[in-house]
């Protein structure tokens, strides 16, 4: 099976042996996320709220760069 490993600037570059998101065959499998704004790789803030929204625009954005979009999530952990 064939492998496309997807990565964007637009959301924190992994850290650690990992990608931002791979795609197997016809599905493609994010990372888990954290909220660290891509452009310093800082914790957001201290308030939950605002690290929820910071984790899904992460998560947007990779989605973005594979070519996918939240509306078309089969499954999402949390």
């Amino acid at each position: 099976m064939t492998r496309k490993i997807f990565s964007t600037d637009k959301a924190p570059s992994a850290i650690g042996a990992y990608s931002q998101a791979v795609q197997a065959g016809d599905t493609v499998y994010l990372s888990g996320a954290i909220p660290l704004v891509p452009e310093t790789m800082e914790l957001v803030s201290e308030d939950v709220r605002t690290q929820i929204v910071q984790v899904f625009d992460n998560l947007e954005a990779v989605c973005t760069a594979s070519g996918g979009s939240f509306d078309k999530v089969v499954k999402l952990t949390v």
